[in-house]
């Protein structure tokens, strides 16, 4: 009798051994990011089933109190930076945790761990309530300061290009779970029945140019000269469309699969950027470069921004190639124009 092989197709490769297949490739591997990798995905799993019950129990809305960056909580929030930071501690290979909703740095007693962790818990929270995409972000570093002793800020003050790996997690009509570990990027969709992730966005490459551009453009009046005349461009291109939904991982996410470029620039309240360097700016512009994208903050690469504080923000803007290169050219011109102007008064 000829068997269906349709009965019993396979499943896919679990995140599980897809790292550890990964890390036999590096002969002195000794197993702890491997192992931080799988803490973080604990953690995901988590506050997925915590959102799923979104509107079930009473873990919508905000919490009444704002957070360091000034912003109102909600209880997503709180419920998330909770839970990564439990998994982080109870997973052992962190020394230290800088948390968007936290002033300070997480000491988590674990001195004799490698790595510190910059994350965004649950970015795009107040979202929750009207069911639109929201994500987690998380950035990984080889500490600086002695083993056996607690974590600094000289552990995070490394700048970006020193991240051993990033990623992000969107909690969607599915989850996945996207890092790279600078050896390309990799997506992972979650499988509830299964309670596992599987490898479904094998090394992800975002096109070298797009149709899509992302920013509020209720705050368009606002922008400089050079962003407002390359949005005005991309309205008027054939094929061009506006895609924003507030979610940071949700429109960084499509335009990484799609083509596009997402634009966070200075507003009159925030004119040195708003987007958080660390927790933000940093893993996102990792994980594009590595996907063949790229990231600046409208002067250089993002990568190469020299951080001053731990929660610190920058202008942003995060797309393919060609799209990236159009609106640098733009604001180069712009600048030069601008010094001309002034060499003739």
């Amino acid at each position: 009798m000829q068997q269906d092989n349709n009965l019993a197709l396979p499943v896919g490769i679990t995140l599980d051994r897809f790292i550890m297949r990964q890390q036999e490739a590096f002969p002195y591997a000794t197993g702890e990011l491997s192992q931080l990798l799988r803490d973080i995905a604990l953690a995901s799993k988590i506050i997925n089933r915590e959102i799923n019950r979104a509107g079930l129990i009473d873990i919508t809305g905000a919490l009444g109190r704002e957070n360091v960056q000034g912003e109102s909580q909600q209880k997503l929030d709180v419920i998330a930076n909770i839970r990564f930071i439990r998994a982080l501690i109870n997973g052992g290979q962190v020394v230290g945790i800088l948390s968007e909703e936290d002033d300070e740095i997480i000491q988590t007693g674990n001195l004799n761990a490698k790595y510190v962790v910059a994350m965004d818990p649950l970015d795009g929270s107040s979202n929750i309530d009207v069911n639109v995409s929201i994500g987690t972000i998380f950035s990984i570093y080889r500490r600086v300061s002695p083993i056996g002793t607690p974590a600094t800020k000289e552990d995070f003050l490394q700048g970006g290009r020193k991240q051993i790996a990033a990623g992000y997690i969107l909690y969607g009509s599915s989850t996945i779970m996207v890092y790279t570990t600078g050896k390309g990027v990799n997506g992972f969709t979650y499988e509830n029945s299964l309670g596992e992730y599987f490898l479904s966005h094998a090394e992800m490459q975002m096109p070298k140019d797009g149709k899509i551009y992302s920013v509020n453009e209720a705050y368009f009046d606002e922008f400089d000269n050079p962003i407002k005349e390359f949005i005005q461009e991309m309205r008027q291109e054939a094929g061009c469309m506006a895609r924003y939904i507030g979610s940071l991982v949700g429109d960084f996410h499509r335009n990484l699969l799609k083509g596009g470029i997402y634009l966070y620039p200075p507003t009159r309240k925030a004119q040195n950027g708003k987007l958080r360097l660390f927790y933000e700016c940093y893993p996102l512009a990792f994980v594009i470069e590595q996907a063949g994208g790229k990231a600046t903050d409208g002067q250089k690469d993002i990568l190469d921004i020299a951080p001053t504080e731990v929660h610190q923000r920058s202008m942003a803007y995060l797309g393919s190639d060609c799209l990236i290169d159009k609106l640098g050219n733009k604001i180069m011109e712009h600048h030069e124009s601008v010094i001309k102007q002034l060499a003739n008064i």
